[in-house]
């Protein structure tokens, strides 16, 4: 896990992890609640949507997501 400014950045091994779990965790993208629905290991990209709008999957950056 990467921290930089104080914050824990996720990587791809986590994040593969957190898609797989039947756990509810904790996880935002932009400080909003989202969802991992796939992580692909080339391009280092998760498929994610947010809680509040399921209808709005898109793809990030995993770096970019942030375990609370």
């Amino acid at each position: 896990m990467l921290i930089r400014w104080g914050v824990a950045l996720m990587n791809v091994g986590r994040a593969k992890e957190i898609a797989e779990s039947m756990d509810m965790i904790n996880v935002t993208y932009e400080g909003a609640p989202v969802i991992i629905q796939h992580v692909d290991d080339n391009t280092k990209m998760a498929r994610i949507f947010y809680k509040t709008d399921p209808e709005d999957e898109r793809e990030v950056p995993v770096l970019n997501l942030i375990e609370e």
